[in-house]
């Protein structure tokens, strides 16, 4: 299997090598791609199908060959479509060198002085060959592998610049919008809590709003309500589990906040398709199932 490292709040890579590539298929535990974020940027390069992207509040659909570039910090999410599709997670950091003559592109990227397109629709360009190249590499993991990696991600950016594919910012640092900072306060404590129980009174104290109010606040955010967010949060981290340890199927329900069994198997069914039994069978098997489990 292509994909053991799941958890987002984990060192990318290694200390050396601070990159991850992940391939992502139906038989991925996070298939579907939950509202996350993280300090490291990503690209994404759509093998197969589409994949709904959500980044801050704007939605696109990509295709395959098309390319998606995002920032760190940025808010996003993904439905996927009959889509496989593959990420390479990087800290940009990495590529500063001392006396190195880009230094001063790489540190503009950093301090967001430039914005890179978000979005490369695939027009068979020099920029898409050279992507794949350096998806090629990381997935091989050839003898090299790293220098061939780092090359190429320099070259991946110069040809953003060369190409003009960015935007220059204003003066003013990049901020959130306040909801988007409201909603990763949301995010941050059902990621910390979701194995205990969560109220609805939790969620909306959180960023001190009535009931309602955050009702209507989450729903436009993120097109689910919180309970169902919750517990489809808690399915998605059920199915990591399943597929990455020994524990029962009681026991991963208790872990994920479920305190009966029978409605851990019934949500999972309805987020997944499958019921949780079938998954780890389906997972570890590297086989795959049908998911009309009746």
């Amino acid at each position: 299997m292509r994909y053991s490292d799941y958890n987002e709040i984990k060192q990318r890579g290694t200390f050396n090598f601070p990159i991850e590539f992940h391939y992502v298929d139906k038989l991925h535990p996070r298939y579907m791609m939950s509202y996350h974020w993280h300090i490291e940027y990503e690209i994404i390069r759509i093998l197969k199908g589409e994949l709904v992207v959500e980044l801050n509040q704007k939605q696109f659909v990509a295709k395959e060959g098309d390319v998606i570039f995002i920032r760190d910090g940025i808010l996003h999410a993904g439905i996927p479509k009959d889509c496989v599709y593959e990420c390479i997670v990087f800290n940009v950091n990495m590529l500063l060198k001392e006396n190195y003559s880009g230094i001063k592109y790489i540190q503009d990227i950093i301090d967001h002085n430039i914005l890179v397109n978000d979005y490369f629709p695939n027009v068979n360009s020099e920029l898409h060959n050279t992507i794949h190249k350096l998806f090629e590499a990381m997935e091989a993991k050839r003898e090299g592998y790293e220098l061939i990696t780092l090359g190429t991600l320099y070259q991946v950016l110069g040809l953003i610049y060369e190409a003009k594919l960015y935007t220059v910012s204003d003066l003013q640092p990049q901020k959130d919008s306040k909801k988007i900072l409201q909603l990763k306060k949301v995010l941050k404590v059902i990621e910390a809590s979701y194995s205990s129980q969560l109220a609805l009174e939790d969620l909306s104290r959180v960023v001190g709003m009535s009931r309602k109010y955050f009702c209507n606040f989450f729903y436009e955010m993120t097109h689910r309500t919180p309970i169902d967010y919750v517990n489809y949060y808690r399915i998605e981290c059920a199915s990591i589990q399943l597929v990455s340890t020994s524990l029962s199927i009681t026991e991963i329900a208790y872990n994920c906040g479920f305190n009966d069994l029978s409605y851990f198997i019934r949500a999972f069914k309805k987020y997944k398709g499958i019921t949780p039994s079938r998954y780890s069978k389906q997972n570890r098997n590297g086989a795959t199932l049908m998911t009309s489990d009746k």
